[in-house]
């Protein structure tokens, strides 16, 4: 699996958004992927909720909507390694309260970098969803120019 993600990785390069998501459900394997994929290429993966929430708490709540995305781009710029970026626990970015749209930021990163995430949602009916339906976060996308890399759970 290691090196078929490896592989997608040196593929996106080539794309105007450089992002692959890792997709599957709870237990499937995205972080330890996402680890053994920082091992063999010498990064590190940013854990996206611990890393911003500490930031960001040193805010007042009025201004954590105001600086959520400088922080993110400190902690992205701090955290690129030979051209790459490794994030996971990314769930804090779907907080209403930051007022953020996760993938449009995911994209804007992955302009300039190429960009794994693992991605806390999965894929329905052809689109890339987060949370249930009803749910207060609830996000669904097209898969229009995404590049999921999809993980069955282990059995």
């Amino acid at each position: 699996m290691l090196k078929y993600l490896e592989q997608s990785v040196e593929e996106i390069t080539a794309l105007h958004s450089k992002l692959l998501l890792l997709v599957g459900p709870p237990g499937s394997g995205k972080s330890l992927l996402l680890s053994k994929l920082a091992a063999t290429t010498s990064t590190t993966v940013v854990k996206v909720g611990a890393e911003l929430g500490r930031k960001l708490a040193s805010f007042p709540h009025r201004q954590r909507t105001l600086q959520a995305n400088a922080m993110l781009r400190e902690l992205a710029s701090a955290h690129v390694t030979n051209d790459l970026l490794l994030l996971d626990n990314i769930e804090l970015l779907f907080d209403r309260s930051l007022k953020l749209d996760p993938l449009d930021l995911l994209k804007h990163h992955a302009k300039a970098h190429r960009v794994v995430a693992v991605w806390p949602g999965g894929i329905r009916n052809d689109r890339l969803v987060y949370a249930e339906l009803g749910h207060p976060e609830y996000q669904e996308y097209s898969l229009d120019s995404l590049v999921p890399f999809e993980l069955k759970k282990f059995s």
